[in-house]
């Protein structure tokens, strides 16, 4: 538990300054997330930050996961609410994910979860202002083992899917470039 925990810590701590450096006049620019602009993305972040933190103390619903207004605050004090529950949460117990179909998880997998979706998303932060994000290997493997777990199918077009279909693979892809692609993300998209 101590690993997944600290490689998770690691991984708020990654995003901090990506997030961090947004300005006001970049929130209306697309991301990588289809249908989304900044605005959207950093509100969907920290409304996950909140209802991860929040679902690991007690059952929740949905609406615990819902968006919230971005700022730079908001998203540290998300950021900050989440690793402070993460590290106060009893190791086992099976949390209630609502957003999957009402589904209980050990602990250690929706820390796993939640990482994925830090790293993912910190990445689309990244690439929509136009930066790079270089994450450390051992967060780079711990994402790829999460994403390998993702199912395809059908579920990633309906509508709302966390992840989009995978995309096509090259045999040389690096451990991000893979990752990127088995959710759906393009490794080269640009704004």
């Amino acid at each position: 538990m101590q690993t997944i925990l600290e490689l998770h810590r690691r991984s708020l701590a990654a995003i901090q300054p990506i997030v961090a450096g947004v300005r006001p006049t970049d929130l209306h620019r697309p991301t990588p997330c289809a249908g989304w602009d900044l605005t959207a993305l950093l509100a969907h972040m920290i409304g996950q930050d909140h209802g991860f933190a929040a679902a690991v103390l007690a059952d929740v619903g949905e609406e615990a996961f819902a968006p919230r207004e971005p700022s730079t605050s908001a998203h540290e004090a998300g950021l900050a609410v989440v690793a402070a529950a993460f590290a106060a949460a009893d190791p086992d117990r099976r949390v209630l994910l609502a957003e999957f179909e009402g589904r209980r998880f050990p602990l250690r997998n929706v820390i796993g979860f939640h990482l994925i979706d830090t790293l993912v998303h910190g990445w689309d932060v990244a690439v929509a202002v136009g930066g790079k994000l270089d994450y450390d290997d051992d967060l780079v493997a711990a994402a790829l083992e999460q994403a390998e777990l993702v199912p395809d199918g059908p579920m990633r077009t309906a509508p709302g899917a966390a992840f989009a279909p995978v995309l096509p693979i090259a045999a040389d892809s690096t451990g991000w470039n893979r990752t990127l692609a088995l959710l759906g993300r393009d490794p080269d998209w640009t704004a």
